[in-house]
C-alpha cells in the first residue's frame, strides 16, 4: 500500500533561540543540521540516519551563555513536528523499543505514541559528560521531545563509562524505537498495528 509522505514544518522564536525545522517522517535519514552546538549536531544527524526521518534544522541560540535553551527548544520543535506529521496516527505500530550498544555502553529506549506525555529517564548518578556537552542536556532534550510529541518515553542507561558513547547510545535507541513506532505498514516484525489492537 502506498502512502503520501508525512511531512511537517515548525518554527519557534523566543528571547533566547530561533528554531526552524522541516521533516519528512517517511524519509531516508537525510539531514541538514546546524544548531551551533557541534556535538548536538552530531547526535541529531545520527538520530535522523537511524530513524530514517529526514531533518532540516536550523537554530540560532544563546550558545555563548550555555547550550540549554538551544537543546531544549530543539526538542520542543522536533516534538511538535513529529506530532504534526503523525496526524491522526491511523494504522501506526504505536509502540517501539530499541537497545543500542556502543562499545562499553548499553542503553534502551521504549516509546508509546499514546498522546500521554511522560518521560522516565534512568541513568547512573555518576554518568559522565561528553566533552563540551553536559549529560543533563540529554535528559532535557528527551523531556522536551516527549512533552511536545505527547508520547511516553522511557530511557535507561544500563552502564557505560564514556560520555560520548552514552549520549550516542540513547539518541540511536530513540531513533530506532521511533522508526518502529511510526511505521504504518500492517505489521512490523509480527507486531500488530494500532488499528488491529483497537
Amino acid at each position: 500500500m502506498s502512502h503520501e509522505p508525512r511531512r511537517a514544518s515548525q518554527s519557534r522564536k523566543t528571547a533566547e533561540t530561533e528554531v526552524t525545522l522541516a521533516l519528512n517522517l517517511d524519509g531516508s535519514g537525510a539531514s541538514q543540521i546546524d544548531t551551533g552546538v557541534p556535538f548536538f549536531d552530531h547526535m541529531l544527524t545520527l538520530f535522523s540516519r537511524h530513524s530514517l526521518i529526514d531533518l532540516d534544522l536550523k537554530v540560532k541560540g544563546d550558545v555563548e551563555v550555555d547550550y540549554h535553551h538551544t537543546v531544549e527548544d530543539s526538542g520542543i520543535v522536533l516534538g511538535e513536528c513529529l506530532l504534526e506529521a503523525l496526524g491522526k496516527k491511523h494504522g501506526i505500530t504505536r509502540y517501539g523499543h530499541a537497545y543500542v550498544p556502543m562499545d562499553e555502553t548499553l542503553s534502551r529506549v521504549v516509546v508509546d505514541l499514546s498522546n500521554r506525555p511522560w518521560l522516565e529517564f534512568l541513568a547512573p548518578e555518576d554518568t559522565p559528560d561528553a566533552q563540551n556537552f553536559p549529560f543533563s542536556l540529554v535528559e532535557e532534550f528527551f523531556r522536551a521531545l516527549a512533552s511536545n510529541l505527547r508520547a511516553n518515553v522511557h530511557v535507561e542507561v544500563f552502564y557505560g563509562r564514556d560520555g560520548h558513547h552514552i549520549a550516542e547510545s540513547t539518541f540511536k535507541s530513540l531513533a530506532r524505537a521511533l522508526r518502529v513506532a511510526v511505521n504504518r505498514d500492517d505489521r512490523v516484525e509480527g507486531v500488530p498495528s494500532t488499528k488491529e489492537m483497537l
